[in-house]
C-alpha cells in the first residue's frame, strides 16, 4: 500500500454538487473529526466580523469575498478535493481528465493536506474555503497547534511506504511520525556539469506529473528502492538524495 501526501492550493475552483454539502464524518481518517468541528466552527464563527476575518486571512480588498465562502462551508456544493483545487500542481496532475481506474487509484492512495479539514481523500467532497497553513483563528490559536499531533497519530496507521509531495508548511501540519516507511521528493533541475538545484514552478508541476504517472501506472511500492526502480521503469529519473529521508526527483516537463 503506498499513500501519496498532497499540499492543496490557495485557488480553487469554485461550484460543485449542492445535495452534498460538508459531511465530517465521511472524509478520509475520520479519528480527526474533532479537530475538523473545531477549524471549521472558528472559522465560520470569524466570517461574523469582516473586518477580523480580513486581517486573520490577510485578505485584500478584490478577496473579501473569500469571507462569505467561509460562512457558507458547512452547506456549500462540494465536489472531489483533487477536482477542488486548481494551480500548477492540480492543473499537471489534470484529475478531471483521468480515466475511472486512475481517479480510483487517486482516492485510494492520495491524501491531501488541508489547512480547514486536516488530510482528506482525493475524492472525499470538500467545499471552497480560504484558510493557509499558517494561519491563527482567535479562540483556536495556530493551526500549527490543532493539526500537528492530532495527524501524526492518524498517520501512524498508515501502511507501506508514504511519498511525502508536501511543502514545509503543511508536513508542519501532519508529521509523518517515526517507524512509518517514508519519503520525502524534493525536485531537481540537472545543470550541464551534473550540479543540481532546487526549483520552485516546476516543482510543483513535476509533483503534479509524477502522481498522475503514479495513478495512470499503478505501480505496487512498498519501499523507496521500488518508487526508484518503477520510476526507472517510466522513463523518471527518482534517486537517492544525501539527505537522509529525502529522494531526488529530476524535474519534469
Amino acid at each position: 500500500m503506498t499513500t501519496i501526501l498532497l499540499p492543496p492550493s490557495e485557488t480553487k475552483r469554485a461550484g460543485g454538487s449542492a445535495e452534498a454539502p460538508l459531511t465530517l464524518d465521511g472524509l478520509a481518517l475520520p479519528v480527526l473529526a474533532p479537530q475538523r468541528e473545531a477549524v471549521v466552527s472558528s472559522l465560520m464563527a470569524l466570517s461574523a466580523d469582516p473586518v477580523l476575518a480580513a486581517q486573520v486571512l490577510k485578505l485584500s480588498p478584490r478577496q473579501l469575498g473569500e469571507i462569505d465562502v467561509n460562512a457558507s462551508i458547512r452547506s456549500a456544493p462540494t465536489m472531489p478535493a483533487v477536482d477542488r483545487y486548481t494551480g500548477v500542481l492540480f492543473d499537471a496532475l489534470d484529475a478531471p481528465a483521468l480515466e475511472t481506474d486512475a481517479r480510483r487509484w487517486l482516492g485510494e492512495h492520495v491524501l491531501i493536506q488541508t489547512a480547514l479539514l486536516g488530510p482528506v481523500g482525493a475524492l472525499d467532497p470538500i467545499p471552497a474555503y480560504r484558510l493557509a497553513a499558517g494561519a491563527s483563528i482567535p479562540g483556536l490559536g495556530p493551526l500549527k497547534r490543532v493539526w500537528a499531533d492530532p495527524v501524526r497519530d492518524a498517520f501512524a496507521v498508515l501502511p507501506g511506504l508514504v511519498i511525502d509531495l508536501r511543502s514545509e508548511a503543511y508536513a508542519a501540519l501532519g508529521p509523518v511520525p517515526a517507524g512509518i516507511a517514508t519519503t520525502y521528493v524534493r525536485v531537481v533541475a540537472e545543470g550541464p556539469d551534473g550540479s543540481v538545484r532546487a526549483l520552485n514552478h516546476f516543482n510543483k508541476k513535476s509533483k503534479g506529473m509524477l502522481v498522475g504517472r503514479l495513478a495512470l501506472d499503478r505501480p505496487h511500492l512498498s519501499s523507496v528502492a521500488d518508487l526508484i526502480d518503477w520510476a526507472r521503469s517510466a522513463g523518471l529519473v527518482i534517486r537517492a538524495s544525501a539527505t537522509p529521508g529525502e529522494v531526488e526527483l529530476v524535474a519534469l516537463g
